[in-house]
């Protein structure tokens, strides 16, 4: 069993150890040592487990560590992968074992992925690092994703689609075939792209409009 821990005490921090304990289930594979999080103290448990430390003591551990990031928040999660500093740590995919591939050996995927229960991947899928896929999403052919994307719970996206990094995706929104999706894009809950997203614009509705420039 591999030493792994999570960054983010939260709900999808814990709903991260669920996974962990599926995966074990098939394959005793990870032991679980806790969290790591700078909002709460040291000590503070939930049912899967205690907060070690923030950031200050995970760059100080000592030993092998595999570790995932449960962070529902795109900005939030690259600050905390460049505020890393020990190089031996690991940064694994945490997939649960019920996802769905088209084809399993005509997809790619990076480190620090996160893909949660029920998900679908179709076929030449191409997947960056430290993404968090929600719940029952779907990932049409021929898509790519970058990096520190926040893909939230029943997000359908389409074939074709080419999207960048740190964006986020509202739960059960939708991007239709062959879209543009920029970098630090916001989509809203519910909402349907129906046209390319520019960067560090936030779109809501059906179809999505712009709102708001960050």
């Amino acid at each position: 069993m591999r030493d792994i821990a999570i960054y983010g005490a939260g709900g999808l921090g814990r709903e991260i150890a669920c996974v962990l304990k599926k995966i074990n289930m098939v394959t005793p594979t990870w032991n679980l040592l806790g969290f790591f999080d700078d909002g709460l103290e040291v000590g503070t448990k939930n049912e899967y487990g205690e907060v070690l430390g923030g950031m200050n003591v995970l760059n100080s551990y000592i030993g092998s560590l595999a570790l995932v990031i449960g962070i529902a928040n795109p900005v939030a999660i690259q600050k905390i992968v460049s505020n890393i500093m020990l190089e031996r740590i690991e940064y694994p995919n945490i997939i649960s074992p019920d996802v769905k591939y088209m084809d399993e050996n005509n997809y790619s995927i990076g480190k620090g992925n996160f893909i949660n229960v029920g998900c679908l991947l179709s076929c030449h899928v191409r997947i960056g690092d430290f993404n968090n896929f929600g719940a029952f999403s779907t990932i049409g052919h021929d898509t790519q994703i970058g990096s520190y994307n926040v893909i939230m719970p029943s997000t359908q996206i389409c074939g074709c689609v080419s999207a960048g990094d740190i964006n986020f995706f509202g739960i059960s929104s939708i991007v239709l075939q062959g879209l543009n999706v920029g970098h630090k894009v916001t989509i809203g809950c519910h909402s349907v792209l129906m046209t390319d997203a520019k960067s560090e614009y936030t779109y809501f509705g059906n179809p999505a409009k712009t709102i708001i420039k960050k």
